[in-house]
């Protein structure tokens, strides 16, 4: 249930509707109330700004506010480390990555 007289938040956007979606449902299985909006406002790309048309998770509540931003972070946060040298084929490959993207070795321990 909405919070009477409570603002609603921005607290998630993305070009791909299918990452703002899932984004939303993690919010709603961990208990916060969301709306997905611009749901279907990429046909006016093109006389909306680009990013006017990205699909956008709002939170329904100010007390969940900070909890919604806490899970978004924990999501969309970069792997920390350094990036890594493919020991078989010598490509440089991003720390994310636990085999090279180019041969597919395993990344060394």
């Amino acid at each position: 249930m909405w919070e009477m007289g409570g603002a609603i938040k921005l607290v998630y956007t993305h070009e791909n509707i299918a990452i703002a979606s899932n984004i939303q449902s993690i919010l709603e299985a961990a208990g916060i109330e969301t709306v997905l909006k611009n749901e279907y406002s990429g046909a006016g790309r093109g006389e909306l700004g680009v990013f006017d048309t990205w699909p956008e998770v709002w939170v329904c509540s100010d007390t969940m506010y900070e909890k919604a931003r806490r899970i978004v972070d924990s999501i969309t946060e970069l792997p920390e480390g350094a990036e890594w040298r493919c020991q078989r084929c010598g490509e440089e490959n991003g720390a994310a990555f636990c085999v090279c993207w180019y041969c597919q070795s395993a990344k060394p321990d």
